[in-house]
Order: structure tokens, then sequence, then C-alpha cells
């Protein structure tokens, strides 16, 4: 249960923070923050951990590394949604 928690707050702490960097955050709400952050640390996990070296948060890893992979999965996550929505990453 306690695991449950924690991803939705760091969720929703990495797509705000995200959301911030992409210059999305007036378009979405908490639920979308959350939805996005989650999304995106396992895209970053998928498709960046490999190419860092660095264990996923998936795997149970909580380091700072691993939270900067999450970010940028997060962030990589936006700019698709940016390019399918408007044609530009911005």
């Amino acid at each position: 249960m306690i695991n449950f928690i924690i991803w939705l707050v760091l969720g929703g702490v990495i797509g705000w923070l995200a959301s911030i960097v992409m210059r999305t955050n007036a378009q979405q709400g908490i639920l979308l923050n959350i939805i996005v952050g989650i999304v995106g640390a396992m895209l970053g996990g998928m498709l960046l951990s490999p190419i860092f070296g660095v264990d996923s948060m998936s795997r149970g890893n909580f380091s700072l590394a691993a939270l900067g992979i999450a970010f940028l999965g997060a962030v990589v996550l936006l700019a698709i949604v940016n390019l399918f929505r408007k044609g530009s990453v911005r």
C-alpha cells in the first residue's frame, strides 16, 4: 500500500516538473500530472535506463539517478504528446 502512495506522490511531482519544463502546466491538472509522471517513469525505465546504465524506479531503485530518468521520460512523453497535438515539440 505504501508503494502505491509513493508512486502517486512521486508521479505527481515528476509530472508537474515535466509539465513546467514543457510549458503545458496550465493545460493539465493534478490527475494528468500523476499519469504523466508514472507513464513517463515507465517510458524512461524502458528506453533511457539501458542507455544511461541506471536501474529504473519500477525495479525498486529510488535513487537520484532513477528520479532523473523518470523526469526525462516524462519530458519525452510530453514532447511526443505535443508533437501529435500541435505539430511541434516547443
